[in-house]
């Protein structure tokens, strides 16, 4: 591995890490070198069980809880990070909900826990790990989107505003801030055989996995790898980029 793919000694946050793609970004960021904060919501177990395994294999891990929902949480919690670090150099911005249903049927409950989650949690997350950023004159944002934000996805209107929205804000966000020595890009998964992909009607994973080019879904590791390498220096003139991690899905 070269030396521009390493990330010895940074400072990574990813939000919504404990489980499924989020777990599978911390331990390829971890292998790398990197000091990783697994954050969590609700569920302390599996982020403490990621921790403890990531930790046995030499890693520096640590969990931290905080609701992406609560703009005063998320202050709080990387002011903690930063008080215990004294920088932050990347943060992966993972932490997202699905509530699906046609949109007719869907309540405004749903609309707004996904929309606030996906949208506006990554907002609160970003504004307050750029300030940090801006004060270092150098950092790494990295919003993961999805798919569906580029292609019709029935029952997925709330879910599709929501990550259509991360790439609009990740363009605009990245130019405000290229000058000032921050990287912001965008990762769009597809189906990938992940956490919320267990709880999906199976017939309609069995009817979108035959639209893919390649025949499969993909795996966490596979975005992982995305993740990893905008977050490295390999990335150093990526600005604003729409990494597609689909298998050829929205072709």
């Amino acid at each position: 591995m070269t030396d521009s793919l390493r990330l010895d000694d940074k400072v990574v946050l990813v939000t919504g890490g404990s489980r499924g793609l989020g777990a599978d970004m911390c331990r390829l960021l971890a292998a790398r070198g990197a000091h990783v904060l697994v954050h969590y919501r609700r569920r302390q177990e599996p982020a403490d069980a990621l921790v403890a395994e990531l930790s046995e294999a030499g890693a520096r891990v640590e969990a931290m809880p905080f609701d992406v929902r609560d703009a005063s949480a998320v202050q709080r919690g990387i002011s903690t990070l930063i008080r215990a670090h004294g920088r932050l150099d990347v943060v992966v911005n993972n932490a997202g909900v699905v509530a699906d249903g046609p949109v007719l049927m869907m309540s405004d409950a749903d609309w707004e826990d996904v929309i606030d989650t996906n949208l506006s949690g990554m907002f609160r997350v970003a504004r307050s790990a750029l300030r940090q950023m801006l004060r270092q004159q150098s950092g790494v944002l990295i919003n993961v989107a999805s798919v569906s934000a580029r292609r019709a996805a029935p029952t997925q209107a709330n879910y599709s505003a929501a990550k259509a929205g991360v790439l609009g804000f990740t363009r605009t966000v990245a130019r405000e801030l290229a000058p000032k020595g921050i990287r912001v890009n965008a990762v769009i998964p597809g189906l990938i055989d992940s956490g919320m992909t267990e709880r999906a009607n199976r017939a309609h994973i069995e009817k979108v996995v035959a639209q893919i080019a390649v025949g499969r879904m993909g795996t966490g590791a596979e975005v992982a790898e995305a993740v990893a390498f905008l977050a490295s220096d390999a990335a150093s003139y990526m600005h604003g980029a729409e990494l597609v991690v689909d298998g050829g899905l929205s072709l």
